[in-house]
């Protein structure tokens, strides 16, 4: 338990450069990003069911397009909480992951923007599907 309470808290036994030693320094204890974490991962899931709900009433495609990317950005988050900032965004634009990272976040951008400026609910619930599986890949 102590390892995995490590690993996931970025204190391995890697060297860590000078911001990151400032960020563990000034970190959360690990009951408490784990707290986080579950209220964080809670409401993506509950904005991602609150969207898909609300895509069936008139004019939905625009809520449900906002509330689904609220969600992923939640769950993003928690992810976030839960094994740092800094270690997140270094896994996230690791080599393999960089392509779907890229893509992810393009997704979130173009989702609103189709959603809101654009008016286009074809392509809004479009990047909503890439999101998806941009955040599976």
């Amino acid at each position: 338990m102590e390892k995995l309470r490590r690993v996931l808290s970025g204190q391995d036994d890697e060297e860590q450069g000078l911001t990151a030693q400032v960020l563990d320094a000034s970190s959360l204890s690990f009951n408490t990003r784990l707290k986080w974490f579950i209220i964080c991962f809670v409401a993506g899931i509950f904005f991602s069911i609150l969207g898909t709900g609300l895509l069936w009433l008139p004019g939905g495609v625009k809520l449900f397009a906002v509330f689904y990317t609220l969600g992923n950005l939640a769950a993003l988050a928690s992810t976030c909480f839960l094994m740092g900032p800094v270690k997140q965004l270094k896994k996230m634009f690791e080599k393999t992951r960089v392509l779907a990272t890229v893509i992810m976040l393009l997704c979130l951008i173009f989702t609103l923007c189709a959603a809101l400026w654009w008016h286009k609910k074809g392509l809004a619930l479009l990047f909503c599907i890439l999101q998806f599986l941009s955040m599976t890949w």
